[in-house]
């Protein structure tokens, strides 16, 4: 079964644009193709919810899940654990939707390798990757003291509970 062609084939795709850029690109297909009349399925605010992720999404659902992963690793790893948690981010940096950022990431793990040895030490270095994506992109800083409270036991304040 062949992928249903889209209107931005000739564009970047939704995991390689945020959803702004690929909301605007989509509007003035629309336009062009509707010989200046926007319909009203294609206008502005009008978008369905259950589209692929764009870039953005795709990020920070990304995070969420590397970041519980880490928060759930074993305090003490088998050798084998160490090396598929090794090799998990290795196949990920591979197989991440976004070129670009796949390719940032690959760059990444060659400098500085997933630190496998126990939880803290996973959830730590994950972190510090997080904070360097964050700040190539604009983003605050995360303080990474408090990286386990809050991926794996919740805010001290008992907001999660």
């Amino acid at each position: 079964m062949s992928r249903r062609p889209s209107p931005l084939d000739t564009e970047k795709c939704r995991q390689c644009s945020s959803f702004s850029d690929y909301a605007k690109i989509a509007r003035r297909k629309a336009y062009e193709e509707s010989s200046g009349e926007v319909s009203s399925t294609t206008g502005p605010g009008t978008f369905r919810s259950d589209c692929p992720l764009d870039k953005d999404e795709l990020g920070r659902s990304s995070w969420g899940l590397l970041h519980t992963i880490a928060a759930k690793y074993p305090e003490n790893p088998t050798r084998t654990e160490e090396k598929d948690m090794a090799n998990f981010f290795t196949l990920l940096s591979k197989f991440y939707p976004c070129d670009f950022c796949a390719e940032d990431f690959r760059k990444e793990l060659k400098v500085d390798p997933p630190q496998t040895a126990c939880q803290e030490d996973l959830s730590q270095w994950l972190c510090r990757l997080h904070n360097r994506v964050n700040n190539k992109i604009g983003k605050p800083e995360f303080d990474c003291s408090k990286v386990n409270e809050r991926w794996r036991d919740g805010w001290a304040d008992g907001s999660c509970d």
